[in-house]
């Protein structure tokens, strides 16, 4: 098989690279002489102060580009592949795995199932261990990169082969052991699924786990999405109340035994089992730095802690006449999850600011099924069906989570701009900020 060409897609203006003269087309042949398999190894052998770049111009010219620099400073070269190198997929059948619960006919990129330890380091998402040869163990330890975030499910070998559907599952565990030697940062996670991995197989898993620390920092345990796409898959059944209380009760007790030895209360549950079991949010501390605030664990009270501190700084700014705004009637889009706290975040700044008239709703997830509650999973065609009829004011509120990661458009393809005109309002996107929340509601952006 031909290697990928590592063809530059852009460059940082005021870097390195556009000081030195490359250019987006260009293509990077090598870095001090060795060659380049992926970005592993880019990130690897551009930390020296000395490097020697070699490149070839679309006219066929190769330039070798001698390059003074800090240590770890980067050149600020975005190639075509992000990896450098075809991306792995995942070779597991995990009974819980969402992907496997979509409806056909989505675009295509959504049914690729990643499990890819450069995207652990790049972006933060979970592997299982189970697609790493011992090379590329070898190469995280040799190159020092973390975190590497891990899928667990269970540490039980049996369980864990059945639950991903994988013989050597198991064992790909005892790659945790070499990390952990090594010393390289860790975070894991854990999908509940009721009645197989939780009770005392949850317990099982926590208690092993902590071997690993403090290394692994952190593991969070989330309750197995479900859609209603689940024809032929395993049966799997949703929590309740009771489970989620069930679940947070053990999550206590091993932070409370935890804490005083490490400073880490290193387990933690993600925001829905707070709500599910209706239970107040833990304070901030309790979070740990929000390690894991990507997979839902902390989301909500950091949106809370920060949407506290911007009403402040708002209420400061017009009792002072910072600033003039008549933001007027607008509408609040959100899932069922987090419904309450947007509820009475919207009541608290129309006690502060009288002239606001805002209305919350809560979209059922019907594209998905009610099951979903989060936002994130919120489709265009469910939110121009529930609120086509509702009144709406001057503007709609959106989550960011909501739209593909720098595009316009919903998981369903529709687009930002086909939703504004089914709803004839003007839809602005709020960042996931408490302060992002306060000041779009404003209609002041957080740059004026």
């Amino acid at each position: 098989m031909a290697k990928p060409q590592h063809t530059v897609r852009k460059i940082e203006q005021g870097s390195i690279a556009e000081e030195m003269g490359i250019e987006p087309g260009d293509v990077l042949l090598t870095i001090n002489g060795s060659a380049v398999e992926d970005i592993f190894d880019y990130r690897y052998l551009i930390q020296d102060e000395y490097i020697e770049v070699l490149i070839r111009k679309p006219d066929g010219e190769e330039w070798l580009l001698e390059i003074d620099k800090d240590c770890d400073e980067d050149l600020g070269i975005q190639f075509e592949n992000g990896l450098m190198d075809d991306y792995r997929s995942c070779r597991n059948k995990c009974i819980f795995c969402f992907i496997d619960q979509m409806p056909k006919g989505m675009r295509e990129t959504l049914y690729f199932k990643d499990d890819d330890s450069r995207l652990s380091f790049l972006q933060g998402n979970y592997v299982t261990l189970t697609n790493m040869s011992q090379r590329d163990i070898d190469r995280i330890i040799r190159y020092r990169l973390s975190p590497i975030n891990i899928s667990f499910q269970t540490t039980n070998p049996e369980l864990r082969c059945r639950m991903l559907n994988n013989r050597f599952a198991g064992k790909a565990l005892e790659q945790v052991r070499r990390l952990y030697e090594a010393g390289i940062t860790m975070n894991g996670q854990i999908v509940l699924c009721k009645g197989i991995n939780d009770g005392a197989e949850l317990e099982r898993s926590i208690s092993d786990l902590t071997a690993y620390l403090p290394h692994l920092e952190s593991v969070s345990v989330v309750p197995v999405g479900l859609s209603r796409f689940r024809d032929g898959l395993y049966p799997l059944e949703p929590f309740g109340a009771a489970d989620a209380k069930e679940v947070l009760s053990c999550i206590h007790r091993w932070q409370e035994r935890l804490y005083p030895q490490y400073g880490l209360h290193f387990v933690h549950a993600s925001d829905e089992w707070y709500v599910m079991a209706g239970e107040e949010l833990p304070e901030a501390a309790r979070y740990d730095g929000y390690l894991q605030l990507e997979n839902g664990v902390g989301m909500l009270r950091l949106f809370l802690d920060e949407f506290d501190e911007a009403l402040e700084e708002a209420g400061a700014a017009a009792k002072d006449g910072g600033w003039d705004r008549t933001a007027g009637e607008l509408s609040v889009v959100t899932g069922r999850l987090a419904y309450p706290y947007v509820r009475e975040m919207a009541g608290r700044m129309t006690e502060r600011f009288p002239f606001l008239r805002i209305h919350v709703y809560a979209i059922t997830n019907d594209f998905f099924g009610e099951q979903i509650t989060v936002s994130g999973l919120l489709t265009g065609q469910d939110i121009i069906a529930q609120l086509r009829d509702k009144p709406l004011g001057t503007r709609i509120l959106l989550p960011q989570n909501v739209l593909r990661s720098g595009e316009d458009y919903f998981l369903d393809d529709v687009t930002v701009a086909e939703v504004e005109k089914a709803l004839q309002v003007k839809a602005d996107i709020v960042k996931s900020s408490g302060h992002d929340f306060v000041y779009t509601v404003l209609g002041v952006r957080q740059s004026e």
